[in-house]
């Protein structure tokens, strides 16, 4: 049950993100829910290999690069679904940042019993 309630903050808060976000375009509410699908499926499977193929990166900046590897899922998402659109690093990077901490905010709120 928490799966799908994370699976639908994450879906609602794509689709609102990319009304207000510049650079970011969602077709309709079923691609953002297959968005959300992808990217939990990225940062499950290629997110860890990119953080152990850049612990150099991440050790040298103190972290910050784990930013980066966000933006860059964002925007693998980007390719593999039709439908989302990601015009630039940089508005995924925002997106990333912005999408994580509401994602934490709201999922603290719903989600967490304790």
């Amino acid at each position: 049950m928490k799966l799908i309630i994370k699976l639908i903050i994450t879906t609602v808060l794509i689709v609102v993100l990319s009304h207000f976000l510049p650079g970011i375009t969602v077709d309709s509410i079923q691609t953002a829910l297959v968005v959300a699908v992808v990217l939990g499926l990225l940062n499950v499977f290629v997110k860890p290999l990119l953080i152990l193929l850049t612990i150099p990166a991440t050790v040298l900046t103190l972290g910050l690069f784990l930013l980066v590897i966000n933006a860059a899922i964002i925007m693998l998402a980007g390719y593999f679904v039709g439908g989302f659109y990601v015009n630039s690093f940089l508005s995924a990077l925002l997106f990333s940042i912005i999408l994580s901490v509401l994602q934490s905010v709201l999922n603290k709120i719903f989600v967490d019993e304790n």
